[in-house]
């Protein structure tokens, strides 16, 4: 090499070929399960063929269809690879058009892993790459099916590599040491649920969800069926008592008919919420790792969720009006970081005492308000709309008698119970400013407390109407990243000046943080 000649530059980690691996081939026993459900999309065609008389075309038709599904599930598992380097995961797909995707370690939020019935059987799981950009599947990644083993040591690898890089983060000229050089703390268990409390939260978790199922699935298959009987039928209960001879006693036939049909309801609603809370938290488990909080639940689906702890934007207690009373509380979490499409929300605590919760609070660093705390009220012109509408009840009540519809009592009885309730829930509408955190309370029949950082709030917008003007009044309404699936975080109906000054407060803190 001549002088002045510059030196071959190094081969660099991007262009070296990774290792490239592909899914687990039980992707393809999934992909065979799911043309059940897509078949059926194939249904309209099949019945198209058959009413123009070609019915000897339907059955290969349908087989056409599956086989043809197969090959393209074939084709595209042969055409997914992946490959996990020193600080990424790169993944290739496509058939026809290929993406070429690249998730830097350091970009990763979240890895879960979750797994179905089947895929537990099969002993895969489906392993997804949260990297936060734009709150939605854009700009995040999945591996459909990889061994379960195989999934956990990559979830392994990444927060091996992400706690690394924290630690040899370089420490300020003062010396003090820099984010993350707390991290190094073990895994603690915060909270679990064993059987009994899951049957207990099952109990208070009362749906009739199952109820449109049950009776549908009896009023088909009622020919199919052993006997002759329909719980949701008073007829077949009074011809119960007859056959025992109530119908002797007086109105004793209809008392037999209300009794069962009551307690049908009872219990299929309890067999509901029972088997729900089981399919949905047997095993749960909260753990405290270095960097974040890790949730493992569910019985058929298996799932594996993290949520990064400085990812934390605000606290949700929620409860009922009856477990309030037996000390049971559920606790969720919004965090930039969603759990899914179906629950915007972290879930951690469904069904636990206020102390259980607490140790998980301290965790994010969103204490409760203590016993003696001073709260704020909101003004009752929150009421306005529920008893505009109880005065409206009682106008159609009354309109309805003077035309001799004796239906009109019910709007006459039930306006004043509206308006009582009205009334009677605007106490429930607190807040207060802690210096860090704004707490929000409302609801008594479904009492719901929201612990709200003042550094979580993005904005703060004060709204006012022809109501609230006159009055002096205003409705504060803050908006916080993620999301959450229980309404949006707002005080209604506080002095305007006051609001003035909780929005001062809560902006200087989001300048400073």
């Amino acid at each position: 090499m001549s002088e002045g000649e510059p030196a071959a530059a190094p081969a660099r980690a991007a262009d070296v070929e990774p290792d490239w691996q592909r899914l687990h081939p039980a992707t393809l026993a999934l992909a065979i399960v799911k043309l059940g459900p897509r078949s059926l999309n194939f249904l309209p065609a099949l019945a198209a063929i058959g009413f123009a008389g070609k019915w000897a075309y339907v059955v290969p038709a349908l087989l056409a269809f599956l086989l043809l599904s197969l090959l393209v599930a074939i084709a595209a598992w042969l055409r997914f690879r992946y490959a996990v380097t020193d600080d990424a995961v790169v993944i290739e797909s496509g058939v026809f058009a290929r993406q070429h995707r690249t998730i830097p370690f350091d970009r990763i939020q979240d890895v879960s892993i979750e797994q179905g019935l089947i895929a537990r059987a099969l002993g895969i799981a489906k392993v997804d790459f949260e990297t936060g950009a734009g709150g939605g599947k854009e700009g995040d990644g999945d591996l459909d099916a990889i061994g379960f083993d195989e999934a956990q040591a990559l979830r392994g690898t990444i927060r091996a590599w992400r706690s690394d890089a924290a630690e040899t983060q370089v420490a300020d000229p003062s010396g003090a040491a820099t984010e993350g050089c707390g991290d190094a703390a073990e895994d603690r268990l915060l909270f679990a649920m064993d059987p009994r409390r899951l049957l207990v939260a099952g109990l208070f978790n009362f749906s009739l969800a199952a109820l449109a199922v049950v009776g549908a699935s009896m009023q088909l298959f009622d020919n199919l069926l052993p006997f002759d009987f329909n719980v949701f039928n008073p007829v077949d209960w009074v011809d119960l008592a007859e056959g025992y001879g109530l119908d002797n006693w007086v109105l004793a036939h209809r008392w037999v008919a209300g009794i069962g049909a009551l307690l049908s309801l009872l219990v299929i609603g309890f067999a509901s919420g029972i088997a729900m809370m089981v399919f949905a938290n047997w095993g749960f488990r909260l753990v405290r790792e270095p960097r974040a909080l890790r949730r493992t639940r569910g019985l058929t689906t298996r799932t594996d969720v993290a949520m990064p702890v400085k990812r934390v934007q605000a606290a949700i207690l929620v409860t009922g009006w009856l477990r309030q009373r037996f000390g049971w509380h559920e606790l969720r979490l919004q965090s930039l970081a969603s759990d899914g499409a179906k629950e915007p929300d972290h879930q951690v605590v469904p069904f636990g005492r206020l102390a259980e919760i607490d140790r998980v609070l301290a965790e994010v660093a969103m204490p409760r308000p203590g016993p003696g705390q001073t709260w704020q009220h909101s003004h009752r012109i929150i009421a306005i709309g529920p008893v505009i509408g109880a005065v409206a009840a009682a106008t159609g009540g009354t309109i309805a008698l003077i035309l001799g519809n004796a239906v009109g009592w019910l709007g006459l009885i039930a306006a004043p119970l509206l308006a009582a309730g009205a009334l009677f829930a605007t106490r429930f509408h607190l807040w207060t400013d802690l210096g860090e955190m704004v707490v929000i309370r409302r609801g008594w029949w479904k009492p719901k407390t929201t612990l709200l950082p003042h550094a979580s709030v993005q904005s703060v917008d004060i709204k006012t109407d022809f109501l609230l003007r006159p009055l002096g009044l205003a409705t504060l309404v803050f908006g916080v990243p993620g999301g959450s699936a229980l309404g949006a975080h707002e005080i209604p109906a506080i002095p305007l000046a006051a609001a003035r000054a909780l929005r001062t407060r809560i902006l200087a803190a989001g300048t400073t943080a």
